[in-house]
C-alpha cells in the first residue's frame, strides 16, 4: 500500500485522514492488548508512548514523521531478502525487543558490518574496516548475543550494561556504590550469569561504542604543547622547562607536569549521521526551513546567507556541518579551592532545528585545560584548529544513514560564544581600556572619568541633523558632530594582525611592536582558519551577561546601594571639573561637602516600598527562581541574584516598580530598556523589528547620558548599541547565549568524583555520556533518561480523546487542553496583599491559552471579559481600563525565551486600598508607543508587563 500520504502538507486532505485511520487500525491489529504505542508524530518522534486515541489525535495536529514510512517500531517487518522494497507486514511481533533495538545500535556504531556501502560516483566499493574497529565491533556482536544466564530472553549482557550504566548517570551513582548494587544484581542471578563484577569491567564492555579521548602533555607555564613535532621532547624548547615532575627514581612510569584531553572532532561529527534519527534533521536548515522575515534559527541570519554566497560549494551539501565554539571556566571544587578553575571548550552543530539545536545532547567536547590558559588559550586550541583545518580542506568520509550512501563531510566554525572576560582570551582583542569595545576598536569613545574608564558618545549613532547633535550642556559639554564608528572588515583586521610583532606561540606581545598594535594581546590562532576572515560575525557579544551587568549597574544606581551605585562622590567631583548639571554638584557647606540624593535614585521609603514589592510577587513554578529570598528590605539591597534572576526582573518587575517612585523622566528610557531586552531574546526575532530596536536603543543611550553621571558608562552599557546588529547577522540570541553552557558546567561539576584529579573524573563521565547518548538516540524512549526528553508541560498537552475517535474532524472541533492546576493560588476569600505583577502571578491561571484557541477557549475568554464589565464603584475610566484587561492580558510574554501565552484575568481579585492609591491616573504611562506617553489607566502595572 502507497503511503504518498505521509509527505502530504495538507493535513485535513481526506488522503491524509484515511491514512491516519489506515495507521490507527494497523497499530490495533498488531499490538492486541496495548492500551500504549508510540507516537509518530513530529513532535513525540517515536519517543513517548501515548494512548492509540491520543496519537491519532497528535498525528491530525502535529503530523506524521516524514521518513517514518516503515512502521518498524510499531510491529512492521521488513523482508530484506525479497528484492522488492514493499514492506512485509505477517509475522508480526507487538512488542519490539530491547536485544534488537542493541544491535541496532551496534550496527550504527559500526556500518561497515551491516550493509555494503557505496562510494559516490564508485561502483560498490566496500568501506575500508580497520582491523580494531572490526576487533570492538566483534567484541560487542559477542556481548549483545550473548544471555545474561542461560534461559534469559529479555536480557542480554550489553543490554542489561547499559541499562545500568544509564541508571547510574540518571542518578548520578558514584563507582563504589555502582560496584556494590552490581555484586548484589549478580549474586541474586544463577551462578552461571555473565554479569560484570563491577564498574571497570562494565567500561570495558562498553568501550567499544565511546569515541575516546587523547592525552596531551603541555608545557607548565603554556608555552607549548608536546604535540606533532614536539611530542618526543622532554623539556620545553622556550622556557627549558622540564616535560615530567621530579619523582623518586624507584617510580618506572613518568608524571607529566601538565595534561590536556583532546576529543577528536571528527568522529563526533560523523556519529551524528549513524542515526536515522539525527541524520535527516542534519539537512533540516535546508529543506525544512521557512525562510521569510522571521528569524528562527541562524540560519535566517545574514552572516549564514553571505557565507553561503561566498562558499557556494560548501553550502551546495547541507550536510556539511555549520558549528558554534564556547568556552568558559568554572571550579570544580565549589568553594574549597577559589584558585583552580577548569576550562572545557563545546562545539555544538547549527544545521539541527531549533528544538534540538543546543541541547546538551549534541553538544560535543573538543578541549578540556586543567586550569586558567588566559591569553595562552591558543596554544591549547592548536590541536582542535588543525582538525578544523583538515575538515574545510579535505573532510572526512562519513556514512550517512538516511541515505545509505557515503559522502565527504566539511565543517565551518560561525562563531564563537563566550562572556567578556573569555571574549579577549579567545579573540585576542583585549576587552579593557580605553578600546575595550571590540566592534568599534580604536574608533570608539572613551574618557577617564571618576577613576575609570568610561564610555560615552552614543549621539554618534543618530541621524546627522537631529537636535540632540547640537546639546552639549545635557550630555558632555561638548556638541557631537562625528559619524558613527566605522565598520572593520575581516580583512583589515587580519591585515592588522600581520602586521604585528607577537612573541612565539601567542606567550607575550613584543616591546617592538608598531604604534598601530591597537588593543590587541595575542595573534588568535582561528584566524588560520581558510574562511575566517571572510566571516561577517566571528565573535558575538554574550547576551546573557550583558543583560546581568546593565542590571546590576541600573538597580544598584537607582537604588544607591553602597558599592554598587556608579553615583558616587567621584563622580560628582567629575561633573563639577566637567561643568555639566550642576544640580547634581557637591553640597559645601563651611568646610565640609556632602552629596546628596541624586533625582533618579529612590528615597529611603521608596526603596522599602520597592523591595517589599518584589520581596510579594510569586512567579509560577519553572518560570524563574524565589526572587524574594535575594530581598533585604533592611539593609535596602539584593543579594545573590543569579542571571536568570536578572533577565526576569530586568524584563518584568523592574518597569513594573519603579513607574510610581521614580519621576517620569527616569522611568520612561528604562521601560524602554526593559522592552529592549525582552524583544532581543524572543525565540523569534523580526527584521524589522531589529531595525526597530537599533533605533530604540540609541534613543536609551542618549537619553540616560542627560540624566546619570558618565561613570555610569561602562563597557558593558555601550556594547548594547551593537545587539541589534548582531542579532540581524546572527539570528535569535537563544542560539548565541551562555544559558546552555553554564547549565552544562553545572552538570560538570556535579560530576566530580575524585577531587584529587577532577579533569579525569570529568572527562571519564563525559565519554560514557557520549556512548549511552549514542544508544538513546536510537531508541529514547528505552535507554534514555526520562528528562533528557522530557515531555511538554501537561497545560500543553491536548487531554485524551474518548474512546471512539473520528480522525476525521477539523482541527476547531478538537478538544481543548485541560486547565492547568495552579500551585501558588491564594484563598478565595483572602488575596494577597500585594499589587501590580504580584496580583497577577498570584491570580488563577485558568485563562492560559492552549496552543490553539478553540470555540470553548473563546467563549470562556469572553464569559471572563464580560465579568469585568459588572457594575463598580470604581471611576469610569478605571472601570473602561478594567474592562480591557483580559484582552491586553492575551498577549502576556511568559518565560525566558518571551514565548507568548495569555495569563488569566486579574480585575477580579481584589486590589487593597493603598495599591489604588499608588496608581493615579495622572502618573500612568502607556508604553505602547516607544516614548513611553499615551493614555492613562487603573491597570499599570499590567500594561507595563504587556508591552515592555
Amino acid at each position: 500500500m502507497s503511503r504518498r500520504w505521509i509527505q502530504n502538507p495538507n493535513r485535513c486532505a481526506d488522503e491524509y485522514l484515511d491514512g491516519i485511520e489506515d495507521f490507527i487500525e494497523f497499530a490495533r491489529r498488531h499490538n492486541p492488548g496495548a492500551t500504549r504505542i508510540r507516537c509518530p508524530c513530529r513532535r513525540c518522534n517515536n519517543t513517548l508512548f501515548e494512548s492509540i486515541e491520543t496519537v491519532g489525535f497528535h498525528l491530525v495536529r502535529n503530523g506524521m514523521i516524514e521518513t517514518y514510512s516503515i512502521w518498524n517500531l510499531h510491529g512492521e517487518q521488513v523482508d530484506h531478502a525479497s528484492s522488492s522494497n514493499a514492506p512485509r507486514v505477517d509475522n508480526v511481533e507487538p512488542i519490539v525487543d530491547p536485544n534488537d533495538q542493541v544491535m541496532g545500535i551496534i550496527q550504527d556504531a559500526f556500518p561497515f558490518a551491516s550493509t555494503n556501502i557505496n562510494q559516490e560516483g564508485e561502483d560498490d566499493v566496500p568501506t575500508p574496516i580497520d582491523s580494531a574497529e572490526f576487533e570492538q565491533y566483534e567484541k560487542l556482536l559477542k556481548n549483545a548475543n550473548q544471555e545474561l544466564y542461560p534461559g534469559c530472553e529479555t536480557f542480554s549482557v550489553l543490554t542489561a550494561i547499559v541499562e545500568l550504566m544509564h541508571g547510574k548517570i540518571k542518578y548520578r551513582m558514584s563507582n563504589l556504590c555502582f560496584d556494590y548494587f552490581l555484586g548484589v544484581f549478580k549474586r541474586m542471578l544463577p551462578t552461571d550469569n555473565c554479569l560484570p563484577k563491577d564498574h571497570k569491567h562494565a567500561q570495558k564492555v562498553l568501550h567499544g561504542l565511546g569515541l575516546g579521548y587523547e592525552k596531551i602533555h603541555a608545557c607548565k607555564n603554556n608555552c607549548m604543547l608536546f604535540y606533532k613535532e614536539h611530542e618526543t621532547l622532554d623539556t620545553c624548547p622556550i622556557c627549558n622547562e622540564s616535560r615530567f615532575k621530579m619523582t623518586s627514581q624507584n617510580r618506572t612510569t613518568k608524571i607529566p607536569q601538565k595534561v590536556m584531553r583532546y576529543l577528536p572532532l571528527k568522529p563526533r561529527l560523523q556519529r551524528l549521521y549513524m542515526s536515522m534519527h539525527t541524520a535527516t534533521d542534519m539537512r533540516w536548515h535546508k529543506e525544512k526551513r521557512v525562510d521569510d522575515d522571521v528569524m528562527r534559527h541562524p540560519a535566517d541570519g545574514e552572516a549564514w546567507k553571505e557565507f553561503d554566497r561566498t562558499f557556494p560549494e560548501f553550502a551546495a551539501d547541507p550536510r556539511n556541518v555549520r558549528l558554534g565554539l564556547a568556552t568558559d571556566g568554572f571550579n570544580p571544587y565549589g568553594v574549597l579551592n577559589q584558585h583552580h578553575s577548569t576550562w572545557p571548550i563545546f562545539a555544538f552543530p547549527y544545521n539541527l532545528p531549533p528544538w534540538k539545536c543546543m541541547k546538551k545532547e549534541y553538544m560535543m567536547m573538543t578541549v578540556l585545560i586543567t586550569e586558567d590558559p588566559g591569553r595562552s588559550i591558543d596554544v591549547y586550541l592548536r590541536p582542535l584548529v588543525d582538525e578544523l583545518k583538515d575538515l574545510w580542506t579535505n573532510g572526512v568520509r562519513t556514512y550517512d544513514k538516511s541515505t545509505g550512501r557515503m559522502f565527504t563531510l566539511r565543517a565551518a566554525v560561525m562563531w564563537t560564544v563566550n562572556d567578556f572576560p573569555a571574549y579577549a582570551m579567545v579573540s585576542g582583542w583585549s576587552t579593557k581600556g580605553y578600546m575595550a569595545c571590540p566592534v568599534c576598536k580604536e574608533d570608539v569613545t572613551s574618557g577617564w572619568h571618576a577613576g575609570k574608564v568610561c564610555y560615552l558618545g552614543h549621539r554618534r549613532w543618530l541621524p546627522w541633523d537631529h537636535e540632540w547633535r547640537e546639546k552639549d550642556k545635557e550630555f558632555d559639554g561638548n556638541t557631537e558632530r562625528r559619524l558613527r564608528p566605522r565598520e572593520w572588515s575581516g580583512d583589515e583586521i587580519l591585515e592588522q594582525l600581520n602586521r604585528l610583532d607577537f612573541a612565539p606561540f601567542g606567550k607575550t606581545v613584543s616591546r617592538t611592536r608598531p604604534s598601530t598594535h591597537l588593543n590587541w594581546t595575542h595573534k588568535p590562532m582561528f584566524f588560520e582558519l581558510p574562511y575566517w576572515s571572510k566571516l561577517k560575525l566571528r565573535h558575538n557579544l554574550d547576551v546573557m551577561h550583558v543583560e546581568k551587568n546593565v542590571f546590576d549597574t541600573l538597580v544598584g544606581t537607582i537604588l544607591d546601594i553602597e558599592g554598587k551605585t556608579k553615583d558616587t562622590i567621584k563622580a560628582r567631583l567629575d561633573l563639577e571639573r566637567m561643568g555639566i548639571r550642576r544640580g547634581l554638584w557637591m553640597n559645601r557647606d563651611s568646610d565640609k561637602a556632602r552629596r546628596d540624593l541624586a533625582f533618579f535614585s529612590m528615597k529611603p521609603n521608596d526603596k522599602k516600598e520597592f523591595l517589599k514589592f518584589v520581596s510579594s510577587v510569586k512567579f509560577p513554578d519553572g518560570y524563574a527562581s524565589n526572587i524574594a529570598r535575594c530581598v533585604n528590605v533592611d539593609g535596602g539591597k539584593f543579594t545573590g541574584l543569579k542571571s536568570h534572576d536578572c533577565h526576569v526582573f530586568m524584563q518584568r518587575l523592574l518597569p513594573v516598580g519603579i513607574r510610581h517612585l521614580l519621576p517620569e523622566d527616569v522611568v520612561k528610557p528604562i521601560m524602554l530598556l526593559s522592552r529592549f531586552f525582552s524583544q532581543l531574546t524572543a525565540k523569534t526575532l523580526r527584521r524589522t523589528d531589529m531595525f526597530q530596536l537599533r533605533h530604540d536603543i540609541v534613543q536609551v543611550l542618549c537619553k540616560f547620558e542627560m540624566i546619570f553621571p558618565p561613570a555610569f558608562f561602562t563597557s558593558m552599557i555601550h556594547v548594547m548599541v551593537h545587539l541589534p546588529e548582531e542579532a540581524l547577522l546572527a539570528g535569535p540570541v537563544n542560539y548565541r547565549w551562555m544559558y546552555p553552557i553554564e547549565r552544562l558546567l553545572g552538570e560538570l561539576k556535579k560530576s566530580v568524583r575524585n577531587r584529587a584529579k577532577p579533569e579525569g573524573s570529568i572527562i571519564e563521565a563525559w565519554v560514557q555520556y557520549e556512548s549511552l547518548t549514542f544508544c538513546g538516540i536510537n531508541d529514547p524512549s528505552l535507554l534514555l533518561p526520562h528528562f533528557w526528553f522530557a515531555p511538554p508541560p501537561s497545560y500543553l498537552s491536548p487531554p485524551s480523546p474518548p474512546s471512539s475517535l473520528s480522525v476525521r474532524t477539523s482541527a476547531t472541533s478538537l478538544p481543548s487542553p485541560p486547565l492547568p492546576p495552579c500551585r501558588r493560588r491564594p484563598p478565595a476569600a483572602s488575596p494577597p496583599p500585594c499589587f501590580g505583577l504580584s496580583r497577577i502571578f498570584a491570580a488563577d491561571f485558568s485563562l492560559l491559552r492552549p496552543p490553539f484557541r478553540t470555540p470553548e477557549m473563546s467563549d470562556l475568554i469572553r464569559r471572563g471579559r464580560s465579568m469585568t464589565t459588572a457594575p463598580s464603584s470604581d471611576p469610569p475610566a478605571q472601570s473602561a481600563a478594567a474592562a480591557t484587561a483580559p484582552a491586553m492580558l492575551d498577549h502576556v510574554v511568559v518565560g525566558p525565551g518571551a514565548s507568548q501565552a495569555p495569563a488569566s484575568s486579574s480585575s477580579s481579585v481584589a486590589q487593597p486600598p493603598s495599591a489604588r492609591r499608588r496608581h493615579r491616573p495622572t502618573d500612568t504611562i502607556d508604553t505602547t508607543s516607544t516614548d513611553g506617553t499615551g493614555a492613562s489607566g487603573s491597570q499599570p502595572g499590567i500594561t507595563t508587563l504587556l508591552y515592555c
